[in-house]
């Protein structure tokens, strides 16, 4: 079977096109192509793979599963570069406007639009824009075990429901100042006092991952901020592991960032990852969407058996 490998920032995946077919084995067959396929050693290597088809909700749909097999929601720098495939082969020309640079893509009912920033009709794309859509502050949609501890009213909060911001989470017996936001997929966001390059990323990830607070498990964002428009961050992926990027975590990373007042609602934020940079732009209203911006590129196409 045709595959395709691309990345965003680092965040690799194996992409399979079934516009036209469906994937050999249905959703078990999904499962267990992520798996061997996503093994560095023995497989292609990836992040895990993500399989594009027709949309019903939207122009297109990601389908996307983790290194591990595990399904996951949402991952900002995959969809860009769905994006990307689908604008390259030129399936986007019915759809959107703008000679298809503008057009929509699903992934487990969530919608997202994406926009064409690099490369004209015709010409290959290297960076795109995406509607985030807004982000879930709200614990329970998150979600986090709020029956586990209490957490405490938020200022922030214009609901009812309690967000956790800045909470005192111990983990591995250290107490870490904990954001957690949803976009789409939870998130753990947790501000450091220095450039996070030699923090224990795969130390403490996992016990981030698997803690009872976290009753689906979680992503954990690991993220110094240089200045009011300017971030470092690492990131630990539920399913997958340490990540060279992740869209998703970036935007939760600015959200959490702009609710603790450590950079400015409404600019462009700077984010750099291990595998590049993105950036994020949210006006601070938890009714409004986060924007990310960022490249995707092809690495190589082949042949595998399944």
């Amino acid at each position: 079977m045709k595959f395709t490998k691309m990345h965003g920032c680092g965040n690799d995946y194996i992409y399979f096109d079934c516009t036209k077919n469906d994937f050999p084995g249905g959703a078990e067959g999904e499962k267990q192509a992520a798996i061997k396929l996503s093994d560095r050693h023995f497989g292609i290597g990836g992040d895990g793979i993500i399989i594009i088809k027709k949309g019903t909700k939207a122009d297109f749909e990601m389908v996307m599963y983790n290194a591990d097999g595990s399904r996951s929601q949402m991952c900002g720098n995959g969809i860009r570069c769905v994006g990307k495939y689908v604008y390259d082969a030129g399936y986007t020309k019915e759809c959107g406007s703008a000679c298809g640079r503008e057009f929509t893509a699903e992934s487990m009912g969530a919608v997202k639009k994406l926009t064409v920033v690099s490369g004209e009709p015709g010409d290959k794309v290297t960076k795109l824009s995406v509607d985030m859509g807004r982000p879930i502050l709200e614990a329970e949609k998150i979600p986090v075990d709020i029956n586990v501890v209490s957490i405490r009213p938020s200022a922030y909060s214009t609901t009812d429901e309690s967000h956790v911001i800045s909470y005192p989470l111990t983990i591995g017996g250290v107490e870490y100042k904990t954001t957690c936001v949803s976009m789409g997929n939870p998130h753990a966001v947790v501000f450091i006092d220095k450039k996070p390059s030699e923090f224990p990323v795969c130390e403490i990830g996992p016990l981030f991952e698997n803690d009872k607070f976290f009753p689906e498990r979680t992503n954990t964002e690991f993220a110094y901020v240089e200045d009011r428009r300017t971030i470092w961050m690492r990131v630990w992926e539920r399913g997958t592991g340490e990540t060279l990027a992740c869209g998703t975590g970036t935007c939760a990373t600015v959200v959490a960032a702009i609710l603790n007042g450590l950079v400015d609602a409404g600019e462009k934020i700077t984010v750099h990852l291990l595998g590049g940079d993105l950036e994020i732009q949210w006006s601070g209203n938890e009714t409004d969407s986060v924007f990310m911006t960022g490249p995707a590129e092809n690495v190589f196409t082949g042949d595998v058996e399944l």
